[in-house]
């Protein structure tokens, strides 16, 4: 999951007393923070335990949710909510406190459900303009109705825009055209929708603003935008190539079926049907997407431009149909009711939410803080046992934080593990030798990649599978995790391959092996396209003997 960072944690009065610390410095203090969090009005009463039993509660709750959401008995809202239902009882009904409704309220990412809702919302509207319709039956052209070319398009779009904006938003965009490709060319939607989601993924590891964790490890660890781009590009495209090549193995017999089939033009292809109201539309989402990049200067969450461009979408479609229709009181309040009742998908925001109040519950009880310890006793421990080399040792320590990382980043809320990782990363640095900056890549690595491995690892995940059971295409749990947990392992490899030649070769030894690596596989990619688009030579008859 994605969510803010951890100064959201605190309450007003504590922010407005610790803002001159700036975020950095608050992150040392959180499992501290997060456990008092719900301490108020009420006092001691309110305060998460954070006694090993409570951990340990917290903990199997957390698990028997992952178990109920794999066994797809039920649907995700009714096993979360049961979950929390369950984390509640004990709560008020036990000396246990593990997560009040104070402490609930707090661990709300109101930002996410906003920014999840409005962007919901301006895709509503640019529905009615019929520009998703348009817009597929020209990439649908311009591929040729190539299924194999379109999943490519759609990752590798999806991947850019991720790396520059929020990957959540891209996927709420991206996700109508695919389905509505998929079903021109026969093709099952997810055989285009999981190698989009992991590409949103990914893309957003490559740099500094693609996804919050590294927002935090920036922040924390002094790195810069051109610092993450230097570093994780490179190898990112690497694992986008990898993606793909995984991508076309596992979905190739239905990509070949779907290519063999007969494919035409449509004739009378889809046209904008509001051309004036598409115009609005497009330039409030350019004012969006400035919303999201100029965050750094403005202060607005990215919740905050979604709301006002949703808003403003609202009003300009009221008043153009109100030009051109005299309607009726009943008529009067079609568009907004419509896009809200419709649009929105409200158990994803749901779902969302009492994930939220689970993910609290480890962060108040200092569950995930006896993580993050437990990462930092093992690299100490791992290094003196095997008796490594100062680099071996520092290549340990990069492995275990990577790996440790992807695998919680995929069942739990990445950026409470992250906030709490980033003071103890920064410790092993000062008591290891060499180039230790490969430790802020290992956890930026493994948090961002390890989102690909569940339903639940990212909020683009959730997404997308959302709106694809609203259109009619369900994927299940386990469906997601048989393409997400390989993809998740072939990329963490890819990178431990990174943090090795990081380790051995230094950063611009690991950045040149990267690229080559990157040249040799794409133009073996295009060798292999060609080769398959060579048609098979005709035999030839033999010659008959003369007579």
């Amino acid at each position: 999951m994605r969510s803010a960072p951890p100064v959201r944690l605190l309450g007003s009065a504590a922010r407005a007393a610790l803002a001159p610390l700036g975020t950095a410095a608050l992150l040392p203090l959180l499992p501290a923070l997060a456990a008092a969090q719900g301490e108020g009005a009420h006092g001691e009463a309110l305060r998460s335990t954070t006694d090993p039993v409570s951990q340990a509660i917290v903990g199997v709750v957390i698990a028997g949710l992952f178990v109920l959401l794999a066994l797809e008995k039920a649907h995700r809202v009714l096993v979360v909510l049961g979950a929390v239902a369950l984390l509640w009882a004990v709560t008020y009904l036990t000396p246990y406190t593990l997560v009040s409704l104070e402490t609930a309220q707090a661990a709300l990412d109101l930002n996410v459900l906003l920014l999840l809702a409005a962007m919901m919302a301006v895709v509503g509207v640019l529905k009615t303009t019929g520009v998703f319709g348009w817009a597929v039956a020209r990439l649908l052209a311009r591929a040729n109705g190539r299924p194999r070319t379109v999943m490519r398009l759609v990752a590798w779009f999806t991947a850019g825009i991720s790396a520059v904006a929020d990957n959540v938003t891209t996927v709420i965009f991206v996700t109508p055209m695919s389905v509505r490709m998929a079903g021109a060319l026969g093709v099952r939607p997810a055989v285009f929708l999981l190698p989009m989601v992991m590409a949103a993924n990914i893309g957003g590891t490559a740099t500094l603003i693609g996804d919050p964790p590294n927002i935090m490890i920036g922040s924390g660890a002094g790195l810069s935008f051109i610092d993450f781009l230097v570093a994780l590009t490179v190898p990112c495209a690497v694992m986008m190539l990898a993606m793909e090549w995984y991508a076309e193995r596992i979905f190739g017999g239905e990509l070949h079926a779907a290519t063999n089939a007969a494919w035409s033009p449509d004739p009378d292809p889809p046209t904008i049907t509001d051309p004036t109201l598409l115009r609005w539309s497009l330039a409030i989402s350019a004012l969006i997407f400035v919303g999201f990049l100029t965050h750094s200067l403005t202060g607005m969450p990215a919740a905050v431009p979604a709301v006002l461009g949703a808003a403003a979408m609202l009003v300009v479609q009221d008043v153009l149909y109100l030009r051109r229709h005299r309607p009726t009181q009943g008529e009067r309040v079609h568009g907004l009711l419509d896009v809200i009742e419709k649009e929105i998908e409200w158990p994803t925001l749901i779902f969302f939410a009492f994930l939220f109040i689970a993910v609290g519950a480890a962060v108040a009880t200092g569950l995930i803080a006896t993580v993050a310890a437990a990462l930092a006793w093992a690299i100490h421990a791992g290094g003196d046992l095997l008796g490594l080399s100062p680099s071996g040792t520092l290549l340990f320590a990069a492995l275990l934080i990577c790996w440790v990382s992807g695998a919680l980043s995929s069942l739990i809320d990445n950026i409470p593990f992250v906030a709490v990782t980033i003071p103890i990363v920064a410790g092993l640095r000062t008591q290891l030798p060499g180039d230790t900056s490969v430790l802020w890549w290992a956890l930026a690595l493994g948090a961002c990649l390890g989102g690909n491995g569940t339903v639940v690892g990212a909020s683009a995940n959730v997404t997308a599978v959302g709106l694809a059971e609203r259109a009619g295409h369900p994927i299940g749990f386990g469906e997601f995790s048989r393409f997400g947990v390989p993809v998740t392992a072939l990329t963490l490899a890819i990178a431990s391959l990174y943090l090795t030649l990081h380790v051995y070769a230094g950063a611009a030894g690991a950045l040149g092996w990267s690229a080559a690596a990157l040249v040799v596989l794409a133009a073996a990619r295009i060798v292999a396209d060609r080769r398959a688009t060579v048609p098979p030579p005709v035999p030839r008859e033999p010659a008959r003997p003369a007579a």
